[in-house]
């Protein structure tokens, strides 16, 4: 008799005589030389496996054994019993975290070729669903600048389903090429939300369980990992609550901001997004749902925060939140002299009775400026601003809001004339206005129903976004503001800086190292089938002249919503956490299956973990990976 046994994905066939005639095998297996035993030894034959063990245990019983085979039998007995406790301890079961709900494990060998993939991705047991003839539909991001259609899209009802569609490509292994991609609103810029020939998921189809909020000394709010913060801004205002720190744009998901940091205005005092989470759900690469927070699997929880999508699939998280303003005042003034408008940004971000917001922007070459915000706000004194020219000029917008509740109006008025007072700003730019506090948090999303009725939401975004330190910025701001750019006509230039003592230094994201760093943020949009300073090629040169800039001035800038296309600069990015990173993937998520649209790690289909170390030809060392390089460059739309 032959014996097969089956284990991850590999047959071994082992002749008869392998198995001496005392030898527990050979007790168990004891058939015709002609036969063959297949065994397969997957979570799912736990109960054939035992079943078959003791059937054949009893026959031989039956059928009597020589005396030979009775001696050796009880000589064995006690090995029997350690050899079939070791075995089925080794068969891993199928534990579910938080709930009774089954998740569903395939029982077949892995599927090898694209038609069976797809009838495996059919045959599992969810709540929801997958489709397969609407993936153009999640084929590009906001970018808007590459084709990538996945093989399938699943719609979770739960985190169980997540969960088996992790643990079905898991199972699957090196034979499939299947990656997996969490996608939200898509408003990723360089591809990160597209998985080619892989599955995306729709996070937006996780967004029940509803929103749930805990007043008390320190309220918070539950939510899935797919659920929009406009949707959270509403429903924590019923309560006279909202989250601390936001971004700019709301109309995007809980898990997407969360994967990067979520910075706005009021980063400087809260700190970004991921600074205010207290809890996670998280589906790992390995498909296990586990819950983590600070003190509980904690590297877990700040390897996600910050972590590109590349450790595991935020489903829920507990939110931060803070008693709600009604109002705001919103406050701009104008500087034609960059150090004089980064000297006041850094001196309000330093005080502690300061405003609630503080921002900043770049206007370039613009014609008639202060007569456009006349529709938004009103000018301190009309009859200067409407003497003001603007065209020609590299002028520095200081953006800042004060919240306050109707009743401190007056005491409000006071502290913001107060804190104007210290500042340097040209005198005659000064325009307010005062609106109520949830239309100045959705204020991007008033623009974007501007642009879609226009046909100009739906462009290539080339977007180049940096965190500067502040020893640089000035620097940066001389050449870049002076001699690489010549106008922003096709979008704004965000700038201004924030407190690194705010920023919690465990999770993944990278930033400079000095306490105080500046966002810069280029958002312009390429018009379709024009040329000069609107077209793509053109912007994206732009931003390569940046960039290049940055290197040669060795000006220790670092990418926020990084892309990267070499191992050399994925390492330079992280410099000495890089090796802690590649760990993280090798324990969270060894096969690489998350986020390969982030073309860091690339999931292989030979023997090796695509995270495993080799050694350094060089230096003897372990410490190559398969890195982005080596991954096929996407297809440009």
């Amino acid at each position: 008799m032959a014996i097969q046994l089956y284990s991850e994905h590999k047959y071994m066939t082992v002749p008869p005589k392998t198995f001496p005639l005392n030898s527990p095998f050979y007790l168990f297996f004891f058939f015709p030389q002609s036969s063959t035993l297949n065994l397969k030894f997957t979570s799912t034959f736990l109960i054939p496996f035992r079943l078959l063990f003791f059937a054949i245990s009893l026959n031989k019983v039956e059928m009597g054994l020589t005396s030979s085979l009775r001696f050796h039998r009880q000589n064995n007995k006690t090995f029997l019993g350690i050899f079939m406790i070791l075995v089925l301890s080794c068969i891993p079961g199928r534990t579910n975290l938080c709930s009774n709900h089954s998740v569903s494990t395939p029982k077949e060998l892995p599927p090898s070729n694209p038609s069976d993939i797809r009838s495996s991705l059919v045959s599992l047991d969810l709540e929801g669903y997958i489709s397969f003839d609407d993936v153009h539909n999640v084929a590009k991001d906001f970018g808007n600048r590459y084709q990538l259609p996945p093989l399938a899209i699943l719609h979770p009802r739960s985190v169980f389903d997540i969960s088996s569609m992790m643990k079905h490509i898991v199972h699957l292994g090196s034979t499939s090429n299947l990656t997996v991609a969490a996608r939200g609103h898509g408003h990723s810029l360089q591809g990160q939300a597209l998985a080619h020939q892989g599955v995306v998921i729709k996070m937006e189809s996780l967004r029940s369980p509803d929103i749930r909020i805990y007043k008390g000394k320190q309220p918070y709010v539950d939510v899935s990992g797919g659920e929009i913060w406009i949707n959270i801004l509403r429903e924590t205002l019923k309560y006279g609550l909202s989250p601390k720190s936001w971004t700019d744009y709301l109309h995007l998901t809980v898990g997407g901001t969360l994967s990067n940091a979520g910075i706005s205005g009021q980063a400087f005092k809260h700190g970004p997004q991921i600074n205010n989470v207290y809890q996670l759900e998280i589906v790992t690469g390995k498909g296990e749902v586990v819950t983590c927070s600070e003190k509980r699997n904690s590297e877990l929880f700040f390897s996600v925060l910050g972590g590109l999508g590349q450790f595991g699939i935020i489903t829920r998280a507990r939110i931060s939140l803070e008693p709600a303003p009604h109002m705001v005042k919103w406050i701009r003034v104008l500087y034609s002299d960059f150090s004089a408008f980064s000297r006041d940004q850094e001196y309000l971000i330093s005080k502690e009775k300061t405003f609630d917001y503080v921002e900043g922007f770049v206007i370039i070459n613009r014609t008639d400026l202060l007569n456009n915000w006349r529709s938004s706000f009103s000018p301190n004194d009309s009859t200067q601003a409407s003497r003001f020219k603007s065209d020609g000029k590299t002028l520095y917008c200081l953006e800042v809001v004060k919240y306050f509740n109707p009743e401190e109006a007056s005491s409000m008025d006071q502290e913001t004339g107060k804190l104007l007072s210290e500042l340097n700003y040209i005198p005659s730019t000064l325009f307010s206005s005062e609106v109520p506090y949830i239309e100045f948090l959705d204020r991007v999303h008033i623009a974007e129903r501007k642009l879609r009725a226009k046909g100009l939401w739906e462009v290539p975004h080339p977007w180049l976004n940096l965190l500067i330190p502040k020893s640089s910025i000035y620097q940066f701001a001389t050449e870049v503001f002076n001699n690489i750019l010549t106008s922003n006509n096709n979008g704004p230039i965000l700038i201004y800086p924030v407190n690194q003592s705010k920023w919690k230094k465990h999770t993944s994201l990278i930033t400079p190292n000095e306490d105080i760093f500046y966002l810069v943020a280029f958002l312009p949009s390429a018009v379709p089938n024009s040329s000069g300073k609107n077209d793509l090629e053109y912007l994206l040169k732009q931003n390569q002249r940046v960039m290049n800039f940055c290197a040669a001035a060795n000006l220790n800038v670092k990418q926020y919503l990084p892309h990267y296309e070499t191992q050399k600069e994925w390492k330079s990015h992280f410099g000495k956490r890089w090796e802690t990173f590649a760990q993280r993937k090798q324990a969270y998520d060894p096969l690489a299956i998350l986020a390969p649209g982030q073309r860091i790690f690339q999931k292989t289909t030979g023997k090796l973990s695509p995270i495993q170390l080799a050694k350094s030809k060089a230096t003897g060392s372990p410490q190559r990976y398969h890195y982005a390089s080596i991954l096929p460059k996407p297809r440009t739309v």
